[in-house]
């Protein structure tokens, strides 16, 4: 009997790396062919694999080639500082910006209150926290190129909720999130009306939304009322990239398991004492190392500098290989990871200090 998969927006996806080619079956996720990714070498998450697959990629690659309006919209739920897992996705919209994508970013702080509890006012400050750390990653906030916005003072997205809600029952729901809280169902169509919310301010145009595996119920259920309500719109696509496992073995890195990531905003020894305690694709011993070779595929060291902190192809592409040949250590390497994450880190918070009034302007917030 296959495993039943756990695709859970709100909680931990249990995926292993066999799973991902029945997910992309199983709820129709086109692959991102060769082809294709020769088409976007400049976004290094295409261009090094970790997004595997898309929904509609090729609307957006066309609207490219003619120089045509396309949009790219994400959000953050501001519930915490960004980590490894959430930042990806940030670091994915500054990768489309510079493609030529408009961003559209939203700050889920119904879908904060929903699931952690989080008051709106009390997730200001974190508010203020994860948009001074997307304009240090490189976000342009220029009104031509971005659009930030909060769920609870946008009254569009809230309308639309209502509008798109005649066509959504209770059983519909249930099947695409299972029981939930009435208030989680209602944060999902809140979200339905941020995907939509480019094409419903600068018109019909072909849309981007990058996430991870496990949002992709939220992606169906607006292609789906999308296709309902708005039938001069595009359907909103998506690109998938490969959720990180947690650097402590956890299925996945989560904001409720501290122990799975660090923020950018840790004290250094501790990001230290966790890259250093991290897991990798090493054998039992040194011995074993050079005979049999590492597994990187599976070395979260290895994975965190190739989605964040290794600008240089060729030395991923080297470490790699000897890693397989058994030439490189994981204690050499885990002092490598070290000494660039607090390097990136460091020179990022000193960015990030001065864009705070920045990001405080652009949420209005005083």
């Amino acid at each position: 009997m296959a495993k039943k998969l756990n695709i859970d927006p709100w909680g931990t996806s249990n995926l292993e790396e066999e799973d991902y080619a029945r997910l992309i079956q199983e709820f129709g996720i086109s692959e991102i062919t060769e082809s294709l990714r020769q088409k976007m070498l400049k976004n290094r998450f295409i261009r090094r694999k970790i997004i595997f697959g898309h929904r509609d990629m090729n609307l957006v690659f066309k609207a490219m080639e003619a120089g045509q309006p396309w949009a790219v919209m994400s959000g953050i739920k501001p519930s915490g500082p960004f980590h490894l897992g959430t930042s990806t996705t940030a670091l994915e919209i500054v990768e489309f910006q510079k493609m030529g994508g408009k961003v559209f970013y939203g700050i889920a702080d119904v879908e904060s209150w929903e699931d952690n509890g989080i008051p709106w006012e009390e997730a200001e400050e974190t508010m203020v926290d994860n948009i001074a750390d997307i304009l240090a990653f490189g976000l342009d906030p220029s009104p031509e190129k971005a659009y930030i916005w909060r769920q609870s003072k946008e009254p569009i997205v809230k309308d639309v909720c209502f509008k798109v809600s005649r066509l959504v029952t209770q059983n519909m729901l249930n099947a695409i999130y299972g029981e939930r809280t009435f208030g989680l169902y209602l944060s999902s169509l809140i979200q339905v009306a941020d995907i939509i919310l480019p094409q419903i301010l600068d018109g019909p145009q072909p849309t981007v939304v990058p996430v991870g595996i496990d949002q992709d119920p939220h992606i169906r259920l607006t292609r789906d009322l999308t296709r309902r309500n708005y039938k001069d719109f595009f359907l909103p696509g998506a690109t998938y990239h490969y959720l990180l496992s947690g650097i402590d073995g956890s299925d996945k890195m989560a904001k409720r398991n501290p122990n799975s990531y660090f923020t950018f905003n840790e004290p250094f020894k501790s990001i230290e004492k966790k890259i250093k305690g991290t897991l990798t694709g090493g054998r039992r011993n040194l011995e074993e190392q050079r005979q049999l070779g590492g597994e990187p595929q599976k070395c979260m060291v290895y994975k965190i500098l190739m989605y964040h902190f290794e600008e240089d192809d060729e030395k991923l592409a080297d470490d790699f290989e000897m890693c397989v040949k058994g030439e490189l250590m994981c204690g050499d390497h885990k002092k490598e990871c070290i000494e660039k994450v607090l390097a990136f880190i460091e020179n990022h918070q000193k960015k990030k200090e001065k864009l705070i009034d920045k990001a405080k302007t652009l949420l209005k917030i005083e």
